[in-house]
């Protein structure tokens, strides 16, 4: 995944609250068994119709938002399953942060386990950020994970939280697996000491 330093985009407001995992990328869509490739298929259900043209009155397809890689939520966005795939499919499309109140806990942690920002921000000035964004179509944020600050359309720098482990991962473009595996020597180091202090196991 992409490292994440600094990101001056587009923001597309979605102002509808408990936007779950399911609308984010439907249940049925869960059988396809790769990791890319999930971006036409983001919010499909509130993106197209039956006969799969785009709605025209849902943001992603309003011309001022089709390029959006920053999102600004309602409350509780990502709650539901705990599917991995609604990650994959903002990741996909492009998106690289999401501004919201408050996420579902499962889609927070995958968020950061696959390059995706989760800013929580509180409710008022979220919801004034929408404003400006529905006000001003195609309107930027500028957010710096170095300095935790996020840049409105209207010049208001607001300050965000993350755990210090979660923003090393994501300033390197890592995860879990890949940071643990990046010290390999020191691990085998350890198993090899701890082998010989304890050779009766």
């Amino acid at each position: 995944m992409e490292p994440f330093t600094r990101l001056d985009a587009t923001a597309v407001p979605i102002g509808v609250p408990n936007i779950d995992t399911d609308q984010i990328i439907p249940a049925r869509f869960l059988w396809r068994k790769r990791r890319d490739g999930w971006g036409h298929l983001l919010f499909h259900d509130l993106r197209f119709n039956e006969a799969g043209a785009p709605k025209p009155d849902f943001v992603l397809n309003r011309g001022a938002w089709r390029d959006a890689r920053i999102v600004v939520a309602d409350c509780n966005f990502g709650c539901g399953s705990s599917r991995e795939h609604a990650v994959w499919a903002l990741y996909d499309f492009g998106i690289r942060a999401v501004m919201a109140p408050s996420f579902g806990d499962i889609f927070y942690n995958n968020s950061f386990q696959n390059g995706l920002l989760p800013i929580i921000l509180p409710a008022g000035r979220v919801a004034a950020l929408r404003a400006l964004l529905e006000q001003s179509p195609g309107s930027r944020v500028a957010i710096d994970l170095e300095t935790q600050t996020a840049t409105g359309p209207d010049g208001a720098i607001d300050t965000f939280d993350v755990d210090p482990f979660r923003k090393e991962c994501l300033l390197a473009g890592t995860d879990d697996i890949s940071f643990t595996l990046g010290h390999r020597e020191r691990i085998a180091a350890f198993e090899d000491d701890y082998q010989a202090k304890v050779r009766w196991l």
